[in-house]
């Protein structure tokens, strides 16, 4: 074998790593969601999350990848390689199909427990095929129309998280909240099932993430692995520790879901600067994504009243958007603003966030109200109230009966959630982070 031969087969396996370890994000994904929702959703969660790398990895196939990686049609759409037609490269497409599926899967958690699990999937659809595509070629395409302005964005905190983050919110609002969610001007505190779940997620992310950004190297490259992996490292830690610390300035405790978001935060926060960072640039990157993370998702769910169960849109979204912005203030290759290069670069990634932003909410919306005719978005209030494990899956992810005094009873009785129908109960231990003092027994926070 060759010195060349060799390169380009370390190279290959660098690059597939990659692909296999985005492949198990979506693990950490459904694991995440899973423990931030209800126990009575947690089959539903995991079927759209293995829906969402089957169906997206087809689509991108068949339609996605030509769109993305296409001959260019004046720098906004490709127009070769349907089907992989006359693409040799097989290892860059499985490699970027999982960045797709990934971009979709952010809409599950944000309208998780009350969509109709069809129109998620058209949903699913849509987004590969189309509308993250579209992105992917003004930004990642030679060609592309950002591109050729300078917009940097190494592995995707706009292509990936931004976009996935806009359809999310667009969605969740298009299907409302969840029953009980809001009412009378309260915000009602919905717990998840489990947070060891949720954390096994965010470490199980954390990790895929070295591939996420890593692999997006696509080479074996001594000089430039190294320093993207520790910025992604440090990125998150920052975001983890930033995230305790002004929880616990802010609500008097530090918040366990939230710092356990801090850590997706501050890797967001990094994806697009990656390898245009200084460590102390990706440090600081990711501090400042976890402290903007507290604050997006109160605002979201106080004064947007929009109902996001996981804090998809402020952890892939505003974190996102900062990541973007942060290239411009804090890239040492020359265009960083803090480092001499004027405000050009920043201009340029502002505009790229406008005009994703732009793009993707209004497809989106299109794309959701197109379904709506043909597929209901969520499922009935009953259903939901018993739970989509029930109603769409004919099963519950966890024994739910007990044995008391030799007697069999149900702990989720569909009468007694009908009984309760748009009231939601907080364990008297757990509060809202909304509010201040630790422990107080609470159900409800005024938004």
């Amino acid at each position: 074998m060759t010195n060349e031969a060799l390169e380009l087969s370390i190279n290959l396996v660098w690059v597939m790593l990659g692909a296999f370890f985005v492949f198990f994000m979506h693990a950490g994904f459904a694991m995440v969601e899973a423990g931030f929702t209800r126990s009575k959703n947690a089959v539903n969660i995991l079927m759209k999350n293995i829906l969402t790398i089957s169906i997206g990895g087809i689509v991108y196939f068949a339609v996605g990848y030509a769109i993305m990686f296409g001959d260019t049609a004046s720098g906004l759409i490709g127009t070769t390689g349907f089907a992989l037609s006359g693409v040799d490269d097989i290892a860059f497409f499985v490699f970027q199909a999982m960045f797709a599926a990934t971009c979709a899967t952010i809409i599950s958690g944000a309208v998780a427990e009350r969509i109709n699990i069809v129109a998620y999937m058209a949903l699913v659809v849509v987004m590969t095929a189309i509308i993250y595509p579209v992105v992917g070629h003004w930004i990642w395409q030679g060609d592309g129309w950002l591109t050729a302005l300078g917009f940097t964005d190494f592995a995707g905190s706009t292509v990936v998280h931004l976009t996935g983050a806009v359809g999310a919110l667009v969605v969740a609002a298009m299907v409302g909240p969840r029953v009980g969610k809001y009412a009378k001007g309260v915000v009602n505190v919905i717990p998840g099932h489990s947070i060891p779940l949720g954390a096994l997620g965010v470490f199980i992310l954390w990790l895929g993430w070295y591939g996420f950004n890593g692999a997006s190297t696509l080479a074996a490259d001594p000089a430039l692995v190294p320093g993207v992996i520790a910025n992604t490292f440090l990125a998150a830690s920052a975001g983890v520790i930033a995230t305790a610390f002004y929880t616990r300035l802010r609500y008097g405790f530090i918040d366990g879901s939230l710092t356990l978001n801090g850590a997706l935060a501050g890797l967001v926060s990094i994806t697009a600067g990656a390898a245009n960072l200084s460590i102390v640039g990706a440090i600081i990157s990711g501090a400042i994504g976890g402290f903007i993370l507290v604050e997006a998702v109160r605002f979201i769910d106080h004064k947007l009243k929009v109902d996001d169960p996981v804090g998809a849109v402020a952890v892939h979204g505003v974190a996102g958007i900062w990541g973007t912005l942060a290239v411009g203030l804090f890239d040492i290759t020359g265009g960083g603003l803090l480092y001499g290069g004027g405000a050009t670069l920043l201009g340029v990634q502002a505009l790229g966030v406008v005009a994703i932003i732009a793009w993707t909410a209004s497809t989106v919306a299109l794309a959701t109200l197109v379904i709506k005719a043909f597929i209901p978005l969520r499922v009935t209030q009953e259903e939901e109230i018993q739970g989509l494990d029930i109603a769409e899956h004919g099963a519950y992810a966890y024994e739910m009966q007990d044995t008391f005094k030799g007697v069999t009873k149900s702990n989720d009785s569909f009468a007694q959630r009908l009984t309760n129908l748009g009231k939601v109960s907080t364990p008297s231990n757990v509060q809202d982070s909304g509010s201040k003092g630790f422990p107080k027994p609470l159900s409800s926070t005024k938004g």
